[in-house]
């Protein structure tokens, strides 16, 4: 029968068969406009208008067609929902786009779900054959050919042997899912095998069936099956009975097949567990179902790992000693089941070595303009620090000539630099440019805080979770051999403990004549460290063990001055943050003495990083300004220029002022020069008094009393100090013939200000001894003079340690004299900047007469006694 019916479009993966009820959520604008207008039809309206062509969209029909809709049948055994079309198919009347066969149904009801959702329940009736389009506004509509399929005839042998057949695989299929339903591993072959009632309700309708049953049967077990839409549509487009159930029977034969493949599997399975492999029983099924499958070739397993770690080791070029132990380890690996606990250990062992850069190296840019390029990197990337570029331009020459005739990626022995300054003075950006100028790649290690020796050797690998140590992973990281390696606060290690010595570890790391076959623990085979170069950093080498010291050679980084800072200012910092707030160039000018006062009363630091930070303050100001200037019209024009009168309004008032500004011209009190421990240099002030001694404490005199958080070895200069003093105090004009004591009746106390820092150091008893000549002789000390060095009871000046953080302390704190021992001469004269040198008045001493006369002219010197031998 021919005729035209609306077409109720399915999802692409659900098919309706005859006899079956299914409940459909309704999204797609079609079918809601269908069914609207079927739910405003009259209830006495006649069955016919609401029967219904039942079409199933093909997938990737169309791009709005969601692909995972799905449905729920509602003849007594299955009733759920599970549509979830939420994309629109446009209208077509093309026919590829649905199925050829379909079921007509009959509309049961429609009603309104508790999600708001429209939900329609179809009967389906009879099958029929789409023949085209006739309307698609506002839903499509279809001329169809229906037809039935005629009951199956009892004489009929090939069809009674079918129906038998068809009703004894349904009772297997039944048992396989009532089974796997109640051991709770149900297999994926169907949607009823979790369903215990469903499965008790197709038992009896295939119980209860007679032989002109068969077809209703087939087309309900078809319909539960969750098998492919195409394989479904397959049967509904059967023409005789004979077609129908043989093709009902095969598919029913292959669910039945994999339900017994997959409960094969799962027993092999689960005889072979035991509780220690457990873990492992995902594996063991991927494995399983492989074997099953017979496909090895297209999947990714085990063996083919293997073989891929084999060829990445092959490849890695190992050492004679190294490859040993990888062939030995592969073979032990290969003879290991995947199960067992030691296994992935010896697998991440091999792929550790695999990673390693045993032979990988880094082309160092050596050609004819190698040195040339690198002084230019270096003097681009840092201003001043000459010591340190020529020391770095030393080792390029070496290369450049070591390398001639020879493989250039092989450099034997590079020496391992220290660079010790205060921070801030740029020891890290440093060693990036060493890389950059040599074309190596860079990695850095931070060494602050480390405190297990393990760290740096690695871990044995009978430990859980062992791993390699900090050096050869960062060849891992690296991958090559000869990178440039920058050790980072190296004197910030932890100090011996219970989990070892770390500085200890990295004895054999910082040897040039011992790195060329470094022992990490975890990769216990020898690995050379001798191709690359260890830059180390460090703030001061009071912490750093003296084993350690003597296998690096130290190169000291001093602070800047402020000529050098407002250079660096004008050609680094102040680009960097005029970018960083936002700004463009020529948007932030700084004059030079706006410069210079934020160098002076804003900062106080050795290095320029917290002048950077307040230059940053300035732009984020001028950003502001800029900003309301763009948008308010009517502003004020933007000034880009910042004198010297403008800094303050952007910082606010002066956190620094000069040292020796308001200090007032008093006898007793000397201006003394010291080395902190962060590598800073600074001054310190000594202050002396007198006081009568108490009544009842006896005659004499001369008692000491010292404060300001001394240390022990000051406390001795100052002991010294006053010995001095009391056994010259004739020559020094103290006291007259008839007195010995410049001090009788009087105790002297001394006193460091800024007793919250502790001092210590043998630096200050010149210094000292000033003060208290002053204090007796009530001759003040002139305020722009500073004096450092450590005296003998004999009065000679010995030399101290430290003078270019002393001296450059003093330049910024505006000293213009300073008196230094004689023997300290030559760090004056070699590693102090010119312009330093020439603000600075230097008087060396070999004497503290020389000091004293330095500091008072009229100081007359003591006539030196000649022995009689007559």
């Amino acid at each position: 029968m021919t005729g035209g019916r609306p077409l109720f479009v399915l999802p692409h993966t659900t098919a309706l068969f005859p006899g079956v009820v299914l409940s459909l959520g309704v999204s797609r604008r079609d079918n809601a406009a269908l069914v609207s207008s079927l739910h405003k039809a009259s209830l006495s309206s006649s069955s016919s208008d609401k029967l219904v062509a039942c079409v199933t969209l093909k997938q990737g029909a169309n791009e709005g067609d969601s692909a995972a809709s799905d449905a729920a049948a509602t003849d007594g055994y299955r009733d759920d929902d599970r549509d979830s079309d939420k994309q629109l198919v446009k209208f077509s009347d093309d026919l590829s786009l649905f199925y050829s066969y379909g079921c007509l149904a009959r509309v049961v009801r429609v009603e309104r779900a508790v999600t708001g959702q429209l939900q329609v329940v179809l009967e389906g009736l009879s099958r029929f054959r789409l023949l085209s389009i006739t309307s698609k506004d506002p839903y499509c509509s279809a001329t169809i050919e229906q037809y039935d399929i005629t009951p199956p005839d009892s004489t009929d042998i090939p069809t009674y042997t079918l129906v038998a057949q068809l009703k004894r695989l349904a009772r297997d299929l039944l048992s396989f899912l009532a089974s796997a339903s109640a051991t709770s591993s149900p297999p994926a072959t169907s949607s009823l095998a979790s369903n215990t009632r469903a499965i008790r309700r197709l038992e009896a309708v295939v119980n209860r069936s007679g032989y002109q049953d068969a077809g209703k049967v087939a087309d309900l077990l078809v319909f539960t099956l969750d098998v492919p839409v195409e394989q479904k549509i397959a049967v509904l487009a059967a023409r005789s009975q004979v077609e129908l159930l043989s093709k009902a029977v095969e598919l029913l034969s292959q669910q039945i097949n994999m339900i017994k493949i997959s409960q094969s599997i799962n027993t092999s399975v689960d005889t072979n567990l035991n509780k220690k492999q457990r873990d492992f029983l995902l594996r063991q099924q991927l494995k399983a179902i492989r074997q099953e499958l017979g496909d090895k070739d297209n999947e990714f397993n085990e063996d083919e790992e293997l073989s891929e770690l084999a060829k990445k080791l092959e490849s890695a070029e190992l050492p004679p000693e190294a490859e040993k132990v990888v062939e030995r380890e592969l073979k032990r690996l290969k003879r290991m089941q995947p199960t067992q606990a030691e296994y992935q250990v010896c697998r991440t062992y091999l792929e550790t070595l695999s990673e390693i850069p045993w032979s990988v190296a880094t082309d160092d840019k050596i050609d004819a303009e190698m040195m040339h390029g690198a002084r230019e990197q270096l003097d681009h990337d840092h201003y001043g620090l000459e010591q340190v570029k020529k020391r770095l331009l030393e080792y390029l020459a070496v290369i450049r000539l070591k390398s001639r005739g020879q493989d250039k990626s092989v450099i034997e022995k590079a020496p391992i630099l220290l660079l010790v300054g205060p921070p801030g003075v740029g020891k890290t950006s440093l060693a990036k440019s060493v890389a950059s100028a040599l074309g190596r790649k860079f990695y850095r290690i931070s060494l602050g805080g480390v405190r297990d020796e393990a760290e740096i050797r690695g871990h044995r690998r009978t430990y859980v979770g062992a791993m390699p140590g900090l050096i050869v992973q960062a060849y891992r990281k690296v991958g090559v051999i000869n990178p440039v390696v920058l050790l980072d606060e190296i004197d910030k290690m932890g100090e011996n403990s219970v989990h070892g010595d770390p500085s200890a570890a990295m004895l054999e790391v910082l040897d040039p004549e011992q790195n060329n076959a470094f022992n990490d623990h975890y990769v216990n085979v020898p690995l050379d460290l001798s191709k690359t170069l260890f830059i180390a950093t460090a703030n001061s080498l009071d912490t750093i063990p003296a084993p350690l010291l003597d296998r690096m050679e130290t190169i000291r980084l001093s602070g800047y001055t402020y000529l050098e800072k407002k250079h660096i200012a004008q050609q680094f910092l102040i680009p960097k943050q005029v970018v960083a707030n936002g700004l463009e160039n020529g948007q932030l000018n700084l004059t030079e003495n706006a410069l210079l006062k934020i160098a002076t009363s804003y900062t106080r630091e050795a290095g320029v990083r917290h002048l950077e930070r307040e230059i940053a303050a300035v732009c984020r100001g001028k950003a502001v300004e800029f900003a309301s200037f763009l948008e308010n019209e009517t502003a004020e024009k933007y000034e880009s220029l910042v004198n010297e009168n403008d800094v303050e309004k952007y910082l606010g008032m002066e956190k620094f002022e000069s040292e020796i500004a308001g200090r007032e011209l008093k006898p007793g009190v000397v201006t003394g020069l010291a080395y902190m421990g962060s590598g800073n240099g600074g001054l310190l002030f000594i202050e002396a008094s007198k006081y009568a001694r108490g009544a009842g404490s006896g005659g004499g005199g001369g008692g000491l009393q010292l404060t300001g958080n001394l240390g022990a070895v000051i406390k001795e200069s100052a002991m010294l100090a006053l010995t001095w003093v009391r056994a010259h105090g004739f020559e020094l004009q103290l006291v007259d013939a008839s007195t010995d004591n410049p001090l009788a009746g009087y105790d002297v106390h001394i006193h460091a200000p800024a007793g919250a820092i502790p001092k210590d150091g043998p630096s200050a008893g010149v210094a000292m001894t000033v003060a208290l000549v002053s204090l007796l002789s009530m001759k003040p000390v002139p305020a722009e003079v500073a004096m450092t060095g450590e005296m003998t009871l004999r009065g000679q000046v010995l030399p101290v340690g430290g003078i270019k953080e002393k001296v450059l302390a003093a330049h910024r704190a505006g000293i213009r004299k300073i008196l230094l021992p004689l023997r300290n001469r030559k760090d004056v004269e070699h590693d102090m900047p010119q312009n330093v040198r020439d603000e600075i008045v230097f008087v060396y001493l070999s004497s503290i007469w020389d000091a004293l006369a330095e500091v008072w002219p009229d100081t007359g010197r003591p006539v030196t006694m000649v022995e009689s031998r007559l």
